[in-house]
């Protein structure tokens, strides 16, 4: 996103309801937010260019699919060389069952959020990842029992 990119209140108004429903019609969120439909589509386009959108997902239900098991892994380098960090934060961008990696301060060093259909396919997941490489001193397993809340959508207001 380029830093002189500002945002208004109609562009942030935009984000708000795209967060919640990206398949608004550029009538309804023109109803919404008081402008024309071909004003609100100029504005997405233009925050699509500048980054301040960067994906048009949806979310899918881990059950309807077989992914019965979400785990937050917590994991601890050996070495923190910028080779090493580089090499483990690509592996897991290249890894499906890696939804999201976090690089993070602290007594550990990435923090992970993993979906596995079952045990067996989380025992797999690591051993590929973390019992064959020398650079992992430790990782920690903590197993969602139940999702509470999930959500990606940022506090604009």
């Amino acid at each position: 996103m380029r830093q002189t990119f500002e945002l208004d209140q109609f562009d942030l108004k935009l984000l708000d309801l795209l967060q919640v429903n990206n398949q608004l019609t550029a009538n309804e969120l023109s109803e919404r937010v008081h402008l024309s439909p071909g004003s609100c589509l100029r504005r997405i386009k233009l925050m699509r260019e500048q980054g301040v959108i960067t994906a048009d997902v949806s979310h899918v239900n881990p059950q309807a699919i077989g992914r019965h098991l979400t785990m937050v892994v917590l994991v601890t380098l050996v070495q923190e060389q910028l080779d090493l960090i580089d090499e483990f934060r690509r592996s897991m961008v290249r890894t499906p069952e890696v939804m999201q990696c976090f690089y993070v301060t602290g007594s550990i060093d990435f923090v992970l959020l993993v979906t596995s259909r079952d045990m067996q396919e989380y025992e797999e997941f690591t051993n590929r990842f973390f019992f064959h490489n020398k650079n992992i001193l430790k990782f920690e397993t903590l197993v969602v029992m139940n999702r509470v809340k999930f959500g990606t959508s940022l506090p604009l207001f």
